[in-house]
């Protein structure tokens, strides 16, 4: 038994610091484009933070979608049903590219929009705008890289986007600060050059990813409703989970918003910041996903509820450091990304805040990419459900509205929606219903 735990040990991270080190470079982009901007005030920080806000959610939809393709070929792939698992593959590239080119006209139509109802200072907006616009323009490019990582790591091979990504941001950082501030004799076009930046950077990407995943894409007669049912089974409800959070997301941040452009701008530098916390759990959140999903299409129940385990212990273990990293040196941590002093004050509060949920967040992390390796992901929209619209957006309204405290309190009520969600997903696993769920046929 010691040598089996030990080996699922070894496999979990054999497949999670690779995710890791992909989910890092991923945001790194994002946190990159923060930290060259710094230098340029709190305004184009805000402005920054605000266009990958409306980015992020953009890409909610394939997001979803990416995660049940991702369960289908890993279950497909552990049931050593190749050719399928490689049908469902290429629906869902095809698919995904579609829905890509969809959001991007709507994002590009209606991002201003968007800014004035979440009520953004007017100097945001414009300086927004620009950025925000050519950040739509290259989300295809975006969407593809996340979907082909997706099928890459449902086939167990998680290094291959690790490298893609690496590439990636090599190629950002080499471009991304001589555009913005106009060295090496190139133009300074500020905000414009940091998504220029990201736009070729991600188009590599792309046509690197491309050719590692032509062995994987398997070509097929006809249309195969029965994967693509199954994809739309598991990924639907995903889709409705982020649309659920990013929802709330947008009230909430309307509500740091109200606290004027200082404080949104320390709660989106606290943001990228936090972001290396998420590194571990999400690593580990899809190589659960995926080993989970391997072992329930071999049939292996035994061994799922092991790696499970394996991966929520290492995710504690790696989120509580960070944890202690955020509440003992906050502003040290805020002085690698700006020099304003007011935002660095809200900013230290921001990070001990959320030095406290570290555990929550873990657990909440690695049982839903187990869950999602089940396909369990009705339970999981319900739970973020609940957690955001039953506990986070009211106690921040009520902070914020009715008893006119503080940001501090709108911060706090994020502790008491991830642990909310951490006990409804510990029952849900503990229950063992998401044993019942079939998810290929």
């Amino acid at each position: 038994m010691g040598n089996g735990v030990t080996q699922i040990r070894r496999a979990v991270m054999t497949l999670a610091i690779p995710v890791t080190l992909t989910t890092l470079l991923q945001r790194a982009e994002g946190i990159v484009a923060v930290f060259l901007v710094g230098g340029l005030g709190a305004t184009s920080i805000a402005a920054v933070g605000l266009g990958q806000l409306l980015a992020f959610v953009a890409t909610t939809l394939v997001s979803g979608i990416s995660v049940g393709t991702n369960v289908v070929v890993a279950q497909l792939w552990g049931a050593r049903r190749r050719q399928d698992a490689g049908e469902a593959a290429r629906h869902f590239l095809w698919l995904s590219l579609g829905i890509a080119m969809l959001l991007a006209a709507l994002g590009i139509a209606g991002n201003r929009f968007v800014m004035q109802q979440l009520g953004a200072e007017s100097a945001v907006i414009e300086l927004a705008l620009p950025y925000s616009t050519l950040i739509f323009l290259i989300i295809p490019c975006t969407i593809l890289i996340q979907v082909l990582s997706s099928i890459l790591q449902g086939t167990g091979d998680t290094k291959t986007p690790m490298y893609g990504l690496i590439a990636v941001n090599l190629l950002h950082i080499a471009l991304a600060y001589p555009l913005i501030y106009g060295q090496w004799g190139l133009p300074a076009l500020g905000l414009k050059g940091a998504a220029i930046a990201v736009g070729l950077a991600e188009a590599a990407g792309v046509v690197y990813l491309v050719s590692q995943c032509r062995p994987i894409l398997k070509e097929s007669s006809r249309l195969r409703i029965d994967l693509i049912r199954s994809i739309w089974d598991v990924g639907a409800p995903v889709s409705g989970e982020r649309i659920v959070q990013q929802a709330g997301i947008f009230i909430y941040t309307k509500l740091v918003l109200l606290y004027g452009t200082v404080a949104y701008a320390a709660h989106q530098v606290g943001l990228s910041i936090e972001s290396f916390s998420f590194l571990p759990g999400y690593g580990l959140a899809i190589a659960a996903a995926t080993m989970v999903g391997q072992s329930i299409g071999a049939g292996k129940y035994t061994r799922a509820k092991l790696e499970n385990w394996e991966a929520n212990r290492l995710a504690i273990v790696l989120m509580t450091g960070m944890g202690l990293l955020f509440f003992f040196v906050p502003s040290t941590l805020f002085r690698a990304f700006t020099t304003d002093e007011a935002v660095i004050e809200l900013g230290t509060m921001f990070l001990k805040i959320v030095a406290l949920l570290q555990i929550p967040l873990a657990l909440t992390m690695v049982l839903a990419g187990s869950l999602r390796g089940a396909g369990d992901t009705r339970f999981i929209m319900g739970a973020t459900m609940i957690g955001m619209w039953g506990v986070r957006v009211p106690l921040a309204l009520v902070a914020a509205l009715w008893m006119r405290q503080s940001v501090f309190y709108i911060w706090a009520a994020m502790i008491a929606d991830w642990t909310v969600r951490m006990g409804l997903l510990l029952w849900r696993y503990q229950s063992e219903r998401w044993r019942q769920i079939q998810v290929i046929r």
